[in-house]
């Protein structure tokens, strides 16, 4: 028994003796480089005041929030709010809308941005280059509401450039904005047209990294450009594409709002009233702040799911999650 005893304690010295020690060289490289970690605090500070500190209101789920009482001084009503949301014909309205809006981008847009890094990564003419990819990226730095305002100009039935070629050929103009088949598809190719050159600079700094005596061996070997891209590049950015596709994968229940909302119009309402949007108009115009708030909490409970859930999916097929 004292043994036992004397080896417990023995264990339990030597982990204290090795806490300290990583303890005193974690402050040592603090000290040393005490102007970097200075550089951090702002960062700190704003996920602390803007995304950790406004968790503290996911309390009004569970409350018949109002101003006049504040949030303690509410009445607490259970989960009656949730019951309420899947009860709601609404809610699984804007659910669909929102799932299927973010299964469309994953399948149509998602690989764009590795399609357009790829061809990029081929081009050997510098300037040529570079003026392709400056004109890619201008897009992502345009607010919706001038790139929505674009659109819908260029998809108006009487004087957009689409439709003036479409009555060239001889058919009735497209009411895209108005229709529930086109509005989908116009929103998709939007996306695309304002995310996906930002997205190939993640892509092209992974193909950076990839060794050029790899493509070399291939070229050695016989192997052509599509065969070098198969072989060689796609798989030096394949756990690019793994994080890149969990974090996608964890935005599945928010499609977004600005972009929903400058395109969306009361034509076309079945189909883009989604989560975020809804919100907006139950939550901050409808002021039913509890409500809206027990939907953001399911949303972001269900985006965590799944995101562990494709994580722990890209782990087992040997590529490295996020942790």
């Amino acid at each position: 028994m004292n043994s036992q005893f004397g080896d417990v304690a023995g264990q339990t010295g030597v982990r204290q003796s090795l806490l300290a020690r990583r303890t005193k060289a974690a402050w040592k490289y603090i000290k040393r480089d005490k102007y970097l970690y200075l550089l951090l605090l702002p960062i700190l500070a704003y996920y602390l005041i803007f995304k950790y500190a406004p968790m503290f209101g996911e309390i009004i789920a569970f409350k018949n929030y109002r101003f006049a009482d504040g949030i303690w001084g509410s009445k607490w009503v259970g989960l009656r709010h949730f019951e309420r949301l899947f009860t709601s014909p609404d809610f699984f309205t804007v659910l669909k809308n929102t799932l299927l809006l973010n299964v469309y981008s994953i399948v149509f847009a998602f690989p764009v941005p590795i399609v357009l890094a790829i061809l990029l990564n081929e081009v050997r003419i510098e300037w040529y280059k570079r003026t392709i990819q400056n004109l890619l990226y201008i897009p992502h730095f345009i607010s919706w509401v001038v790139l929505g305002g674009i659109v819908v100009a260029l998809l108006s039935p009487s004087t957009g450039i689409v439709n003036t070629a479409i009555k060239l050929l001889g058919p009735e103009p497209i009411y895209f904005m108005a229709s529930n088949f086109w509005w989908p598809i116009v929103f998709i190719l939007s996306g695309i047209w304002q995310s996906a050159g930002w997205g190939t600079i993640l892509y092209l700094a992974a193909m950076a990294g990839i060794d050029p005596q790899l493509y070399e061996a291939a070229k050695i070997d016989g192997a052509g450009k599509l065969r070098r891209i198969w072989h060689v590049t796609l798989p030096g950015i394949r756990s690019t594409i793994a994080i890149l596709l969990i974090l996608r994968v964890g935005q599945m229940m928010d499609v977004g709002f600005e972009h929903v909302f400058i395109l969306q119009n009361k034509a076309v309402h079945e189909v883009s009233n989604v989560i975020s949007t809804y919100v907006y108009n139950v939550g901050l115009v409808g002021t039913q702040y509890s409500y809206t708030t027990a939907l953001g909490l399911f949303q972001s409970v269900i985006g965590l799911i799944l995101v562990v859930a494709v994580n722990k999916i890209v782990k087992a097929l040997g590529e490295n999650g996020l942790w």
